[in-house]
């Protein structure tokens, strides 16, 4: 649980944990705002394409290569990114760096589908969120803290260091959860046709691509809420890292209600209730931001839209990923890549905006987040 739970943790600690840095990134690298979002932007698609490719050779190849590779890869980037003299040669290594992280949160869902079916598996999903929930607690905080004792290079030779011993510890300890006998041949047209396949399930594509806006409107979140709650309502560093761990505690506690609660409440139940506060934050965030409201009164339905990524994500994953056992690493892979494809649309919507306001966050936040739950409603809907 450790090993996977560390796994899923790849995107909030590859994201959240130099944003407070943003800024002075921004000076050092004598670039704009915008540009340096674009860290951000390139490091969802090398996370969608690095996806689309370690999933199906997971099938193939067993869990394990495919995962020890991308390891050592993310792990090399990171140092690249942390020797970058440009924003531009920092662009391209977030991609390459995503790319190693694709393939470890991947892995991890279908290693995940690999060992349990049903309610154990969205009780293990949510018991994950327990351990790949604290990255998003502990990432700025942690970036934070680094960058009173260097500069934001440091938090990329952080997260070099992680990447580093997550390989040894998979490398000691990670078993195969794929037996040969139950592996794919690795072919381009028979990868091509499974991923039609999936496409061709209204419900698998309902499930993953209302997960997909939801995290759209998060990742609007993420990537403007470093300039409007520092520059514009005048947190520090240490105030915005303490701000993001709160709402990273409250995917946690929804996780792990999620956990307990599953099996007496259906996966479909609580995925709507999710969908719904997701919505109702995102609206709430929307208002405040439209009405000029003091920050508290902003926070509040902030919380409640991030929270509910722990009621979303356990369970869209598990009912997504039920009815596909014998591909679980395709599977796994265009979840992943709806999810942050359709993620990495936010953030240029958000640059488009108005720098000196929160109503361009807020506005992509609440649409995705209202759409996610249109296409939830419609696409998974049972017929007749």
């Amino acid at each position: 649980m450790l090993i996977l739970g560390g796994l899923s943790a790849f995107a909030p600690l590859s994201i959240d944990m130099y944003l407070p840095a943003l800024p002075r990134m921004a000076d050092d690298l004598h670039s704009s705002a915008p540009t340096l979002q674009l860290t951000l932007t390139a490091f969802i698609i090398g996370l969608a394409l690095g996806q689309l490719i370690a999933g199906p050779l997971s099938d193939s190849l067993g869990r394990r290569r495919p995962l020890l590779a991308g390891l050592a890869l993310y792990a090399v980037a990171s140092v690249l990114c942390a020797v970058s003299p440009t924003a531009e040669l920092l662009v391209a290594g977030r991609a390459v760096q995503a790319l190693g992280a694709a393939a470890g949160m991947v892995i991890a869902r279908a290693c995940v589908r690999d060992l349990f079916a049903g309610t154990a598996m969205t009780k293990f999903f949510s018991m994950l969120m327990l351990v790949s929930g604290l990255a998003p607690i502990l990432a700025p905080v942690i970036g934070g803290q680094v960058l009173r004792l260097t500069s934001w290079r440091g938090v990329f030779v952080v997260l070099a260091v992680f990447g580093a011993l997550l390989l040894v510890a998979a490398a000691l300890a990670m078993p195969e959860t794929l037996p040969a006998q139950r592996r794919r041949p690795a072919r381009i047209g028979s990868t091509l046709r499974g991923y039609a396949g999936l496409l061709r399930d209204r419900s698998f594509v309902g499930y993953a691509l209302s997960a997909g806006l939801m995290f759209a409107g998060l990742f609007a979140y993420i990537s403007a809420s470093s300039f409007v709650l520092q520059e514009l309502y005048g947190l520090s560093p240490q105030e915005y890292s303490l701000v993001f761990g709160a709402n990273g505690l409250g995917i946690v506690i929804a996780g792990q209600v999620n956990g307990r609660i599953v099996g007496r409440v259906a996966e479909r139940t609580l995925l709507t209730v999710g969908l719904c506060a997701s919505a109702a934050g995102g609206i709430g965030v929307l208002v405040a931001a439209v009405a000029g409201l003091p920050l508290p009164v902003l926070l509040v339905p902030l919380l409640v839209m991030v929270s509910s990524i722990g009621l979303v994500m356990p369970n869209a994953s598990s009912l997504a990923l039920a009815e596909h056992p014998h591909n679980a690493g395709a599977a796994s892979a265009l979840l992943g890549v709806m999810q942050f494809v359709v993620g990495g649309l936010a953030t240029p919507l958000v640059s488009l905006g108005d720098e000196a306001s929160a109503v361009p966050m807020g506005a992509v936040m609440a649409s995705f987040a209202v759409v996610a739950l249109l296409v939830f409603g419609t696409l998974t809907r049972r017929r007749g």
